[in-house]
């Protein structure tokens, strides 16, 4: 059997993600360390003023921090959020949200990851959300999960 690569390997567990499937949301870019993950706003993914609901921005500020992990761990082993803290900075609105995660440190048990939300309009960005995450690693699970 041979190894995937980290960008196929985050690509292959993303398009498993239901919830990310629901939301609408797209890989951007795959890079080591780094995972950017975008979503276009509409109703389904709005709360009751307009903007994009916290649920929804938590969400792919999550999975972008835990992909940007997952692209730095071994063969055979996977990660699992073990907690978060996200701090709301603005509304989410525009045209496109984009979530762009990092690995802080990485460590053979516990990686610290961030992730920078951005609401992107008329080719401006604006930071509407950080999320700061420790991930666990699990063995004999490729891929993410909560």
């Amino acid at each position: 059997m041979t190894e995937q690569t980290p960008d196929a390997r985050v690509r292959a567990s993303f398009d498993k993600q239901g919830l990310m499937r629901t939301l609408g949301a797209t890989l951007d870019a795959v890079s080591p360390g780094a995972v950017a993950i975008a979503l276009v706003p509409g109703p389904a993914v709005s709360q009751q003023h307009g903007f994009v609901h916290a649920g929804a921005v938590s969400a792919i500020a999550d999975s972008a921090a835990g992909y940007a992990a997952l692209t730095l761990m071994p063969p055979g082993a996977g990660v699992l959020t073990a907690e978060f803290k996200i701090n709301l900075l603005a509304p989410a609105a525009g045209t496109r949200i984009l979530a762009r995660g990092r690995v802080v440190k990485a460590g053979r048990t516990l990686t610290l990851a961030q992730a920078e939300v951005f609401a992107e309009d008329d080719g401006r960005e604006k930071l509407v959300a950080l999320l700061t995450a420790t991930l666990m690693a699990v063995q004999g699970r490729d891929g993410v999960g909560d």
